[in-house]
């Protein structure tokens, strides 16, 4: 009995170990990269500044896309902290951790330990819960308010009542939601707790019937109040239009008629079906063994299986319904699949089939690696040009290295573990590559993907004392620009940008700049007093003094239509 406790003691904190590793290594060495990032962090420095942090703002605008919650999260941690690249970071690997180990703990409640280890490997291997992890999205945390919920509501209605945990499920849902809208789903798990408990299956009990049932949906109620009371008493008492608008486009446009009217990311009914095909390798290799195993589970009336897998089921179907999907809307999905998984992969991963798919797919994702380091060291491949837009020479250099590296190391990790202990050298592998990656692609990526390098330059071209003004711009210029920038709107017509942004300029003509994005520019610019600053993001970036404006030009004049060929 003894060694079997130390041996689970020590397995425990080995995966301890991996998870830190992987998920901390690189924090502070980079800055936030676009789509979302830059956002979030530029309205989180703008809480800390301003001091008002009910309202979210992008620059002059009011930022209603979002709940401010994980906005808050940054802004206290900056705020903690005083370091950007820490801070952005931080709600990320913390809610990262959390996930591991609310899946963990409920694997031992529910089976063993050793269970909630192999669930915990089994989520922290994904590529996309990794991925996901070590970016500044929303996503980790709303995925970890979704698994914290589904974990006390699990330890309620396997073999409870516990009230306590009851509480806690429904207000983790609470504040998922104040999160992002669909923090919510975490109560489908009442669905096929429902369903079992009437059927009469083993140990499973909603107690409905008990007056404690609602303290439930009270601490839902309470959790969302925590922001949508003082927000609407602020936005409603205040009068102004803005206001009012912004409680219209976060209460109803950005949740319910994003959902049931999808305007952005149009994908079929299956696209999640490929998502978990890709993104969620290695762990969906062993579902061929895993599936007909749950089927006998479930002829045996095991709730825990009906449980987590039924509520997997039903989150797949609440997101392929609306027309507008992401691959990250499916991440919540994930710990309650492993945890499905975990009590059969020992017995799996003894099998002679899936320790060759194992070790294959280490092979292959290693050869491929090392395919793309070599090409990229000599040859001009097509992936590179693509993202070599904006930024030096030496950047391609440096990550054919680490493809090369990572490559060379997962083969070398299966000849030296072989068949029969594919699963160690599948995570020595992924281990060196999310680490490669952390301390050597990103910090070489940071430049170009961050807009950093493009502002030190502009920076540079203007001196320290004259103003800057931004024109089509993008979060990551506002927030990365080396003094505080004027901006003249985000949504806003680039023209309606222009006009102010020119009044703006001819008030002190010769300290003030603009900086403006290529497809923003009008076509009778003085080329002559236009500075090329170059790609970065994908977009090509103008710098201009007073001089590139002749009096006699319009700003409502229609752009060039190759303005960024310039």
């Amino acid at each position: 009995m003894m060694p079997t406790m130390n041996r689970s003691r020590r397995d425990l904190w080995l995966f301890w170990l991996f998870a830190l590793l992987i998920l901390a290594t690189g924090l502070g060495l980079r800055d936030p990269w676009p789509a979302d990032e830059p956002r979030f962090a530029l309205v989180a420095r703008q809480m800390v500044e301003s001091g008002n942090w009910l309202f979210p703002h992008r620059g002059i605008e009011l930022y209603s896309d979002k709940p401010p919650l994980f906005m808050w999260m940054q802004a206290a941690l900056l705020w903690l902290t005083g370091n950007l690249r820490i801070a952005f970071l931080l709600p990320s690997l913390l809610a990262a951790l959390g996930t591991l180990w609310c899946v963990v703990d409920l694997g031992k409640r529910l089976w063993t330990p050793k269970v909630g280890v192999y669930a915990g490997w089994a989520v922290l291997l994904t590529i996309q819960f990794t991925w996901h992890a070590k970016k500044a999205q929303i996503d980790p945390v709303v995925v970890f308010w979704i698994t914290l919920s589904c974990y006390a509501l699990l330890r309620h209605l396997w073999k409870g009542p516990d009230w306590r945990m009851w509480a806690l499920g429904w207000a983790a849902a609470g504040l998922g939601t104040i999160t992002k809208g669909v923090g919510v789903i975490a109560l489908l798990l009442l669905l096929p707790a429902a369903f079992a408990s009437l059927r009469g299956w083993p140990h499973v009990r909603v107690h409905a019937r008990d007056p404690k049932f609602w303290l439930g949906p009270l601490a839902f109620v309470a959790a969302c109040c925590v922001w949508l009371v003082p927000m609407l008493i602020a936005a409603l008492g205040n009068g102004g239009t803005d206001y009012r608008a912004y409680v219209d486009d976060i209460l109803l446009r950005q949740t319910v008629t994003r959902y049931s009217d999808s305007w952005v990311h149009q994908q079929a009914p299956w696209y999640f079906i490929e998502v978990v095909l890709t993104n969620w390798l290695p762990t969906v290799l062993v579902l061929p063994w895993a599936i007909p195993a749950w089927r006998r589970r479930l002829r045996r009336r095991d709730a825990r299986y009906l449980l987590s897998l039924c509520w997997t089921l039903l989150v797949f179907v609440f997101f392929s319904i609306p027309s507008g999907k992401r691959d990250m809307y499916i991440l919540p999905a994930l710990p309650m699949l492993a945890l499905a998984l975990a009590p059969l992969l020992p017995g799996i991963l003894r099998k002679p089939g899936a320790q060759r798919l194992l070790l294959t797919f280490t092979a292959v994702f290693s050869l491929v690696a090392l395919a793309a380091g070599i090409a990229m060291l000599t040859s001009d491949p097509a992936f590179e040009r693509k993202f070599m837009d904006g930024r030096d020479a030496h950047v391609a250099i440096g990550l054919a290295w680490m493809f090369v590296s990572a490559g060379g190391f997962g083969l070398g990790a299966c000849l030296w573990f072989g068949r029969l202990r594919a699963r160690h050298a599948l995570v020595a592998m992924l281990t060196v590559l999310w680490l490669l990656y952390s301390l050597i692609g990103a910090p070489l990526l940071n430049d170009g993907s961050s807009s950093r390098g493009l502002m030190r330059a502009v920076g540079q071209a203007i001196g320290p004392t004259a103003e800057l003004g931004l024109v089509g711009w993008r979060e990551q210029q506002l927030l990365m620009a080396d003094r505080p920038a004027a901006d003249f709107g985000f949504k806003r017509d680039a023209a309606l940008q222009f006009d102010d942004a020119l009044a703006w300029q001819r008030a002190r003509p010769g300290q003030r700049w603009l900086l403006v994005e290529g497809k923003a520019m009008p076509p009778c610019i003085d080329a002559a007093h236009a500075r090329d600053m170059g790609i970065a993001n994908g977009r090509r970036w103008w710098l201009l003094d007073a001089r590139a404006m002749p009096a006699t030009c319009s700003p409502h004049s229609a752009p060039e239509p190759d303005a960024d060929a310039r």
